[in-house]
């Protein structure tokens, strides 16, 4: 970035989100960027109280960036912190992206420019209820490979990445006139494993490739948590939400004499698809971020500005036997909302927030929003016809997961043919997650792995008979033990639950380019592209409805806005301003199920 001046920088204040190394070297031209004295933070040598937001960069629209940081700026924070997902940058092995929306570099200058220190948390796992926990699906192509610990490969994979990475960001640090103030090392380790060798290794490569801002790692506030994700040397911080006394009291007890930080605290919570919409009182909310600064500890809002898990970056959660996807929607019941929004909880916490960092500045007003408009869907094409259009295919004797055939995220298409005559239960083991069965184009029902004793009736009467298998991937587990989570088929078909069915045609269905699809005027039976056109005078924030539609993806001018589905909590999909054309605008539906006859523009969202 362009050197920011110190009087500028300081219009904020310092950050960490999570622990630091307990000393960082003194900056270019006086700056000395956050250090550790004592139960202190200093930021350039000054006592330094960290009250600081999360805003993710990738899950906002550039153009958007600075309105939300500004809103930010006027609910009293002093510093931001984002997280860094390493398969936005790097969704296949090789050069890493950081261009356009992936402008991190960008991010962090703006930021600066308005102010704010910034905490950055460059994974290379950073959980985030985001695909995969950030790690990058190509991982998963090499079944040896271990995640999160010191296995050879996966450190090479690492350092590859580091490479990329790091020399961005080190021009951005405070020692170089920059707003990087800290950097996290990995995220809440102490809940997945207990390789102290690995957290060094990553240490030393940030170390290693020039980084010198606070380090930190950042675990669950409680004994156990912290004891296995902390490094010697390290600042240890905490996670948590609700009561902040007994964070603060295990986090004293833990490392005493060192600054106490929450370094997530949650302030609001995210969403799963069939489950019930997720909100958190104001009023004691705010009640318990003024008592946990009445202490003297610093604390980084999670999240302070909601986004959106645009196309197919959601995550998901699993216990290991139920499988829980996470919405579309990540506004997150924050105080600066999906859209920009500020509501009760804004409202509650901007006087708080005010009265210890001293921070005043007047926040944006609220964004225009689209006229409320009901378009008709005259137009479609079936999924399975469209095939060839989509996608190229791959021949195997038995079926593939994604990752092996090259594929991060999307559908993914399985045939084969099937000899009869013959009745009986039709399975798949090693489903992730939910698949469609047709016999020669009819519908024959879905399996879910949460259900994965389900079975579906095969009737044969021919001699031969093609059998199709869509599976919607939804996304890959971002948290606990079970990260290794390959999407497709996993494993094996079989009929009458052990005779395996092999010569398998596979088509990845990425759906990232849509432009080979020919829509008719005719209504297609099964998984379904549908197109829509909607007009619109001038450009604004507006959210898109599908009443009486069952479970798809949208596309708004060819832009992937993520999934929809009956069972809710979420019944709309953000639609932000520049996304949209003044004129006409293409509206695409992948139905899979049971098509509506209408979509809605609505000014409002509707999160459940």
């Amino acid at each position: 970035m362009t050197s920011v001046s110190r009087r500028t920088f300081l219009g904020g204040a310092a950050a960490i989100t999570a622990g630091a190394v307990l000393a960082g070297p003194a900056g270019a031209a006086g700056r000395r960027g956050l250090s550790v004295s004592g139960e202190q933070f200093l930021l350039d040598g000054n006592p330094f109280q960290i009250v600081s937001g999360a805003i993710h960069y990738f899950r906002i629209h550039p153009d958007q960036w600075r309105d939300r940081l500004s809103r930010l700026k006027a609910l009293g924070l002093n510093t931001i912190e984002t997280y860094v997902p390493w398969n936005f940058h790097q969704p296949r092995p090789g050069r890493a992206d950081f261009t356009g929306w992936r402008d991190l570099p960008a991010f962090i200058r703006l930021a600066g420019e308005l102010g704010f220190p910034v905490i950055v948390r460059p994974s290379p796992y950073i959980c985030a209820e985001w695909e995969f926990g950030g790690l990058p699906a190509w991982l998963l192509a090499d079944r040896n490979l271990e995640l999160r610990c010191a296995d050879p490969a996966y450190l090479k994979a690492v350092d590859a990445w580091y490479d990329q990475l790091i020399p961005r960001l080190v021009p951005l640090e405070a020692q170089h006139g920059g707003p990087i103030v800290a950097a996290q090392i990995e995220n809440e380790y102490g809940s997945y494993g207990d390789d102290t060798s690995y957290l060094a290794h990553l240490r030393d490569g940030l170390r290693g490739r020039g980084m010198t801002s606070l380090l930190f790692a950042a675990d669950g506030a409680s004994e156990f948590f912290m004891r296995f994700g902390s490094l010697p040397g390290t600042l240890e911080v905490g996670t948590g939400d609700g009561d902040p006394a007994p964070s603060v009291a295990a986090m004293k007890k833990f490392q005493p004499g060192k600054p106490v930080m929450m370094a997530e605290y949650w302030d609001g919570w995210f969403d799963h698809w069939g489950e019930r919409h997720n909100t958190r009182d104001p009023a004691q909310m705010a009640s318990y971020v003024d008592t946990l600064l009445a202490t003297g500890a610093s604390v980084n809002l999670y999240m302070a500005c909601g986004g959106t898990n645009f196309g197919f970056t959601a995550g998901a959660n699993t216990s290991g036997t139920t499988y829980q996807p996470t919405v579309t929607s990540y506004d997150y019941d924050s105080p600066v909302g999906e859209a920009g929004d500020l509501g009760a909880k804004f409202t509650a916490l901007q006087p708080v927030l005010r009265k210890y960092t001293k921070v005043r500045a007047p926040a944006p007003p609220r964004s225009p929003r689209l006229s409320p408009q009901t378009v008709t869907v005259p137009e479609a094409v079936s999924l399975l016809d469209s095939l060839p259009a989509l996608s190229s295919p791959v021949r195997s004797a038995q079926p593939l997961p994604m990752e092996r055939v090259g594929q991060s995220t999307g559908l993914i298409h399985y045939r084969t043919t099937v000899r009869g005559p013959h009745s009986g239960p039709l399975s798949i083991h090693g489903l992730a997650d939910r698949a469609s069965v047709f016999v020669d184009g009819k519908f024959l029902g879905v399996l879910d792995r949460n259900q994965p004793s389900g079975t579906v009736d095969l009737s044969l009467s021919e001699p031969t008979t093609q059998l199709d298998i869509l599976v919607d991937a939804m996304g890959r587990v971002n948290y606990g033990p079970y990260l290794a989570d390959r999407k497709g088929i996993d494993g094996w078909v079989a009929m009458s639950t052990q005779q395996k069915l092999f010569g398998w045609e596979i088509r990845p269905l990425p759906l990232d380019d849509l432009s080979g699809l020919r829509f008719t005027g005719v209504r297609a039976e099964g998984p379904t592209f549908h197109r829509a056109t909607a007009v619109v005078g001038e450009p604004a924030d507006g959210f898109i409805a599908l009443p009486g539609w069952e479970k798809g993806v949208v596309w708004l001018n060819g832009f992937n806005l993520g999934r929809y589905w009956e069972v809710g909590p979420q019944r709309t999909l953000y639609a932000p301003k520049p996304l949209w054309r003044r004129g006409t605008n293409s509206i695409v539906v992948l139905e899979l199920h049971q098509p509506g006859t209408t979509i809605e523009l609505r000014p409002e969202a509707d999160l459940g």
